[in-house]
């Protein structure tokens, strides 16, 4: 069936599914299709697969497992943020325990967030959106984690105490509270500040420092040394 002269093309978020799991696929499928504004464009069951159907069926959102054969999910992200065709895709990593031993290395490698794979439909669904538009899925139960792992690794690499001399004051403080793993309408609440301008700062320090997004901006404080903010 055509459509007609003038009309546009549906609409919605393209989601990508790789996981070697066939039964944990058409469980994904499933439930994000039940969303009007979500639509299944592919399945990968390995991750060089994943890279592949993720250039050809033009996804907005991959929803990525770690653990699958050929190419695992790690080097599967680094190969699409990498990419210069696919700036605009995001990598949702899907782990089965939120603060597994791989999600530090996930964001490393430019996932924009990470989510339990027993997340409720409604959970998934909005996670999807949120990385869909821009912003990292980093809740505070998983960046607590984070900051556990960061600081008990016996050699957690150098400090480059230098990494954050381009951001003002406010923007060193918000990184501070993004690494805690706060959002920007808590961080507004502990500031006394607009959320606007909080996202405005978080964007300047992102900018500044090249960080893709506001899971790089906790990789990056962890690197700089960024002291938590209590």
């Amino acid at each position: 069936m055509t459509m007609p002269a003038g009309s546009a093309a549906p609409t919605g978020i393209r989601v990508l599914l790789a996981d070697d799991q066939e039964l944990v696929r058409a469980g994904l499928r499933m439930m994000v299709e039940s969303a009007q504004d979500l639509t299944v464009v592919g399945e990968a069951a390995s991750g060089r697969q994943a890279v592949r159907l993720t250039r050809e069926a033009r996804a907005d959102v991959v929803l990525m497992d770690i653990r699958m054969p050929d190419l695992d999910g790690l080097a599967a992200t680094r190969l699409i943020t990498a990419d210069e065709d696919l700036a605009g895709v995001k990598v949702l990593i899907l782990t089965t325990f939120e603060v597994d031993e791989y999600v530090f290395e996930a964001l490393r490698s430019g996932a924009a967030g990470f989510l339990g794979k027993g997340a409720r439909r409604d959970v998934l669904i909005d996670a999807i959106r949120t990385v869909a538009r821009g912003d990292a899925l980093l809740s505070p139960a998983a960046t607590r984690g984070l900051i556990s792992r960061f600081l008990a690794m016996n050699e957690p690499g150098p400090v480059n105490h230098g990494l954050l001399d381009a951001l003002t004051d406010r923007e060193r403080e918000i990184v501070a509270l993004v690494a805690t793993g706060m959002s920007n309408a808590e961080i507004a609440e502990h500031l006394t500040l607009s959320p606007l301008t909080v996202k405005t700062h978080a964007n300047h320090a992102m900018t500044k420092l090249g960080a893709r997004d506001r899971a790089q901006l906790v990789v990056l404080a962890y690197q700089a040394g960024l002291p938590a903010v209590s």
